[in-house]
């Protein structure tokens, strides 16, 4: 008898090949991870307006980071060749969103995360903060105010959790909290009466990774539907949010110290 310990033979790396004698190709497996790398603008010589402008960025990623208050930056007096260079500086992050209302305003999170610009009728602005003020302030004003709908066929659950959401927005005691749909019964009837009795509000947050996540402010001051979805593009993760604003779209203070000093890095680059 063989020995059970040695592996049976015709088995194992290399043991297989297709019929013309080939070795087996494989679909390409991720191998990086999307991470910071710096773009320099291509100018002979940066204005000065430009330069000013980074070295105020930085030092307000500072004092944001220790805990100071969002500051607001004007980049519409900029002359065309320093409003370049700050475009191309400033790039494209992660975390896009819409604010809709007047004036509705695009925001961009620049390749600095919490450095973002603000754009929209006579807006062109670069605020630094964890988030947009506007997008907290702007959140439940309803773009599509919530129904009175009473329960229809198929509403099984949903009722008890429009309560548990109402009693925790009212609440301002309670920082977070969250409802994880992907973990409790339901039908499709309950999702669709819990979004129409929830209204929609006036934010819709894009944060990319390595999929996406979704995320809509409600007519309900607090309270927002988060969605993350995974490469393809499926839904992996349900959940309805009790907060002035989900974490997901929050840049840390530790990504603000960071960004100051890369925006010093690239300051001293082009100067």
């Amino acid at each position: 008898m063989q020995n059970f310990h040695m592996p049976p033979t015709g088995y194992g790396p290399g043991s297989q090949t297709s019929e013309d004698g080939e070795e087996l190709e494989y679909l390409p497996m991720p191998q990086d991870m999307r991470t910071y790398s710096a773009h320099l603008p291509e100018v002979e010589e940066a204005p000065a307006a430009a330069l000013a402008m980074l070295d105020a960025l930085a030092a307000a990623c500072d004092r944001v980071a220790a805990g100071g208050a969002p500051e607001r930056f004007d980049l519409s007096t900029m002359e065309g060749p320093a409003r370049a260079v700050m475009a191309e500086t400033l790039g494209e992050g992660e975390v896009a969103m819409k604010i809709r209302g007047i004036p509705a305003i695009r925001v961009q999170e620049s390749v600095f995360a919490g450095v973002w610009s603000l754009t929209g009728a006579g807006v062109d602005l670069v605020e630094v903060a964890q988030v947009p003020a506007a997008a907290i302030d702007r959140a439940a004003e309803p773009y599509r105010p919530a129904t009175g709908d009473t329960p229809g066929p198929g509403v099984v659950n949903a009722p008890a959790l429009l309560i548990e959401l109402q009693d925790h927005a009212a609440n301002r005691d309670v920082a977070h909290h969250v409802i994880n749909l992907s973990l409790l019964p339901h039908t499709e009837e309950d999702l669709a009466w819990l979004t129409a009795r929830l209204g929609e509000g006036s934010v819709d947050i894009l944060s990319r990774g390595y999929g996406n996540c979704r995320v809509t402010a409600t007519a309900l001051p607090r309270c927002w539907h988060v969605q993350f979805y995974n490469s393809t593009d499926q839904l992996i993760l349900d959940t309805y949010e009790i907060t002035p604003m989900p974490e997901v779209a929050l840049a840390a203070g530790e990504d603000l110290s960071d960004s100051a000093e890369r925006l010093r890095e690239v300051r001293e680059a082009i100067r």
